[in-house]
């Protein structure tokens, strides 16, 4: 077998670039045709367009909603791994730089949340300090805890607890009256007011809503099995890791399909809310996770096996400028949708956001090709490193 080159002359391993690119232009999707977490739509009186409408959303959010995030979760832990094997190999303990890296990523986090209150960087910079807890301990032990923490074990003790006491009845979802005043402000707030409001009562609604809906342990899971896949160095290309990543392929599609069948049909076996609600969440958390796998290493086989590799190639730059990328389009999207900007929010339905999308994601992946082509960095990659290394004393 004739296996392609893997590393750039820098040492980056290419298909990382690739799949980090692939994740950030789904989420970049996903957040136009949800209008920034502006969940309100004109009604739409062409037939064709209410087709197209409801083609788009579901086909998008069936392969793209919470996988995308769970690749770029997965490649915020191998880029960790990177840097950490990195300063071992120059006999430095990089967990003390890296707990002030996530606090530079919080301060650019809420920064982005005032623009943007459905934004993931401010969960990132908090959880990514499990990271720190568990990067000196055995691969083995890491599998363990990641895996304790994807099947949702807050949902599991609410089974538990449901069905040790028959008249619990779970109470409304505590994000909702945040996000109805972060709405409003939307809406019908100047910038001003849009910032004051999202920066606080945003990210609270943000955070209710990833801790109720299990991103945030889905989230600590996805970062170490990122770490660990680092350490196998399983993203490199050999007959080996191609023969791993086939089978993680079959045994993907054969879990996704067995949890999403099973989440369809429990609903007829089940109607009591308290018990339901739980464990559909548990096997939708599980079966997002399988299928973020069959498109993980569907992207390796294509790009190391297949003539489609060259196409893929053309992500690299756009996952280089992933930070970049990432924070411009909060600070444009806003402007696009919110009554402080253009407001069309109030004259877009979802066929022509998710056209906006793409007419993003071609911008920035124009304007980082060009970028990259005189510069090793994106802009804000590039301020965020200089901000981590930024010498505190003499030597």
């Amino acid at each position: 077998m004739n296996l392609p080159t893997t590393l750039t002359n820098d040492n980056r391993i290419k298909v990382a670039d690739v799949l980090r690119g692939f994740a950030v232009m789904g989420i970049t999707l996903i957040h136009f045709i949800e209008r920034f977490s502006l969940y309100s739509f004109p009604k739409e009186t062409c037939q064709f367009l209410v087709f197209t409408d409801k083609i788009i959303w579901d086909s998008v959010f069936f392969t793209i909603s919470g996988k995308a995030y769970c690749i770029f979760a997965l490649l915020f832990g191998f880029s960790f791994f990177i840097q950490d094997n990195s300063q071992k190999q120059k006999g430095r303990d990089f967990r003390g730089r890296f707990a002030w890296r996530l606090l530079l990523l919080l301060g650019f986090a809420c920064i982005n949340s005032t623009l943007f209150p459905g934004e993931i960087l401010v969960l990132y910079a908090l959880v990514g300090y499990v990271l720190i807890a568990v990067c000196r301990l055995s691969s083995r032990s890491v599998l363990w805890i990641a895996a304790i923490l994807l099947i949702q074990p807050i949902e599991i003790g609410k089974i538990v607890y449901a069905l040790a006491n028959s008249g619990y009845a779970p109470g409304a979802p505590v994000d909702a009256p945040y996000w109805d005043i972060v709405n409003s402000v939307q809406k019908e707030g100047s910038f001003l007011e849009m910032c004051t409001t999202a920066i606080w009562t945003g990210n609270v609604a943000n955070m209710g809503w990833m801790l109720t809906h299990g991103r945030i342990l889905q989230t600590a899971a996805m970062f170490m099995l990122g770490m660990v896949i680092g350490r196998s160095k399983t993203l490199t290309c050999s007959e080996k890791n191609l023969k791993l990543w086939l089978n993680v392929l079959a045994i993907s599609i054969t879990t996704f399909f067995v949890l999403y069948g099973l989440n369809s049909v429990i609903p007829d076996f089940i109607s009591r809310e308290a018990v339901l609600a739980p464990l559909s969440l548990t096997l939708s958390t599980l079966a997002n996770a399988a299928f973020t796998g069959i498109l993980f290493a569907g992207i390796i086989l294509l790009y190391y096996l297949t003539r489609f590799g060259h196409i893929l190639q053309h992500l690299a730059p756009y996952g280089r400028m992933s930070f970049t990328n990432y924070l411009s389009q909060s600070l444009i999207g806003g402007f696009l949708f919110y009554n402080w900007g253009l407001g069309l929010y109030r004259y877009t339905g979802i066929t022509a956001c998710f056209f906006m999308g793409i007419g993003m994601f071609l911008i920035q992946l124009f304007f980082s090709r060009r970028w990259m082509r005189s510069h090793r960095q994106g802009p804000l990659e590039w301020l965020w490193k200089k901000a981590t290394w930024i010498k505190t004393g003499k030597r």
